[in-house]
């Protein structure tokens, strides 16, 4: 199923999450290659992105396979919130997406941004307002149910912005408070997509194939966000559209596969972030690609030890080696 986001059209209804620390450059290049709707970049400080910071131009930038990526932006100040989106629309973004759903402490409670903004209806306007009409591009909103369970206002605040002219919005189904705590409320978006004409997206918990069609069924949403089911399975999106495709599931990749996977996945990491900060990526990333594989813990114990990018890939050469030699093993005794 396609998405169309006014003008843009998205070739499968299904778009990785924003995720500080995760969907870099590196990670968002891979999931697009290996199948997805659309991704979206980590969530980048407004002010900090007008300032143009190192960190915020290297967290923005993109490339021409991407396409249609969009730059999420959090901020409480209308004016600096508008003049980031319009430099972002100038350095070649297709998509602004407002970040109304973040519950970290940093951002909701410091800065009053991210998902704080749903306590204020009538200063969350003036932000959609004032980026709406910063840019000529498509503008889309992400929040969540509502800051706690006594003011779940996701519904009126979706009115709001699709009548200030948002394209879409993504609706986690949890409230602020909840953090990543119990269960996405499905139903609830449900809520939200009854207020509007635009589409909405569904967001939270969705780690298998059938979670998925059940968002979508219970919700009626026009789509769905995958965010932590991807850690360690950037081929996880694409399983998840096939599946919605067809009723059909794709087997996961091979260890031979996964290893090729991994190693161009960390290759692009060194590259983009220099050999320093994409060490301490790629080991995250590795925590989390060697999950549930045989002696994977002590792998992990060195990988973490490791200090220097050529001792890492000849950890992850001999564990994968390893890996591999014991799968055929496995299929021999069948």
């Amino acid at each position: 199923m396609t998405l169309k986001i006014r003008d843009i059209e998205l070739p499968s209804n299904v778009i990785l999450a924003p995720m500080t620390g995760v969907t870099d450059l590196p990670f968002r290049t891979l999931v697009k290659r290996l199948g997805v709707g659309m991704v979206v970049s980590e969530m980048i400080a407004s002010q900090s992105m007008i300032r143009q910071t190192r960190r915020s131009m290297q967290m923005c930038k993109g490339s021409p396979e991407e396409y249609p990526m969009a730059v999420q932006l959090a901020g409480c100040d209308p004016s600096v919130m508008a003049e980031a989106a319009k430099l972002n629309e100038d350095l070649g973004a297709q998509i602004i997406d407002i970040n109304m759903g973040c519950p970290v402490k940093k951002i909701a409670e410091k800065s009053f941004a991210g998902s704080a903004l749903m306590k204020d209806e009538i200063h969350a306007a003036r932000i959609i307002e004032a980026t709406v009409k910063a840019v000529k591009i498509p503008v889309t909103l992400k929040m969540r149910t509502g800051w706690d369970d006594t003011n779940r206002n996701a519904p009126r605040l979706a009115k709001i912005a699709e009548d200030l002219g948002i394209q879409m919005i993504t609706v986690h189904g949890r409230t602020r408070m909840q953090m990543y705590t119990g269960k996405s409320d499905w139903a609830f978006i449900q809520s939200v997509k009854s207020q509007v004409r635009v589409p909405v997206i569904g967001n939270g918990d969705i780690v298998t194939e059938e979670d998925a069609k059940t968002l979508l069924d219970v919700a009626g949403v026009d789509g769905v966000m995958i965010g932590r089911g991807t850690y360690g399975r950037p081929w996880f999106p694409n399983q998840v559209q096939y599946f919605l495709k067809t009723g059909q599931k794709l087997k996961d990749p091979t260890l031979s596969e996964k290893y090729d996977i991994i190693k161009g996945h960390l290759n692009h990491m060194m590259e983009h972030l220099g050999e320093h900060t994409g060490m301490m990526m790629a080991k995250k990333h590795i925590g989390w690609y060697s999950k549930g594989l045989s002696d994977s813990a002590s792998f992990r114990l060195s990988a973490m030890q490791s200090t220097q990018y050529s001792e890492l890939t000849e950890l992850l050469d001999s564990f994968f080696s390893k890996q591999i030699e014991l799968s055929q093993q496995d299929l021999h005794t069948l």
